[in-house]
């Protein structure tokens, strides 16, 4: 009896050290927390200085815009070329009576002269002057030699503004078996742009509308009023 009842006192022992040393593996459950073990509550400010507020659109904690500006809620067009300066005057006026920022810009380009109607490669000038004698037998006695650096003989039929003019030429030489053709004559000089800046809601359409698709540019392509 004796014997059985330190047995009994060493395993109560034994067990007792295993339970105090040995840690429990963490097992997945719910947790019940204490409200005060999470510590002071969080302060939030809901008004807020608008000056330390950075809006989309500006450098962040400069104030200034950015060239954000012109892809939200904003885009700009630009028109031209203008020829004459004073229908450029005219575009700015319109547009920044409407409230729209406007500018006009200057740049060197290439001004369209009009349509030329010409007899290219022609190797010499003998064969011009055979050309030239039947030009003039079939009504087109107007023709005359030119010679040029890049391009050496060629014979003008005519610089003609209206294409259809061009075109009624170029099929009577053709029709004496003779290769006219139609090329657009441009020389360099001041042309003239009017950049756009589009407030937000505002689209390019009557713009286009008025001054056709070829001579407004949108996007990437447009430059936006300085």
């Amino acid at each position: 009896m004796k014997n059985i009842l330190l047995i009994l006192l060493l395993a109560n022992i034994l067990y007792f050290m295993w339970g105090y040393f040995v840690k429990e593996e963490a097992q997945p459950g719910v947790a019940f927390v204490e409200e005060s073990d999470l510590g002071p509550p969080l302060e939030v400010t809901v008004d807020r200085d608008s000056d330390t507020v950075a809006s989309v659109g500006a450098v962040l904690g400069s104030g200034e815009a950015s060239a954000l500006e012109a892809v939200v809620g904003r885009s700009c067009v630009s028109i031209g070329p203008f020829r004459d300066s004073a229908d450029a005057d005219t575009a700015v006026l319109e547009y920044s009576n409407e409230g729209m920022k406007t500018s006009l810009r200057t740049m060197v380009g290439q001004i369209f002269v009009g349509h030329w109607v010409q007899i290219r490669n022609i190797p010499d000038e003998a064969a011009a002057n055979k050309i030239l004698e039947q030009l003039k037998a079939g009504g087109l006695g107007d023709a005359y030699l030119v010679r040029t650096e890049d391009e050496g003989l060629k014979i003008s039929l005519g610089l003609f503004g209206d294409v259809e003019r061009a075109e009624k030429i170029e099929l009577q030489a053709r029709s004496l078996d003779l290769p006219a053709e139609i090329s657009a004559r441009t020389r360099d000089g001041d042309v003239f742009f009017v950049d756009i800046g589009l407030p937000p809601g505002k689209g390019a359409g009557a713009i286009m509308e008025k001054y056709g698709e070829d001579r407004v540019l949108l996007r990437d392509k447009a430059t936006c009023p300085q």
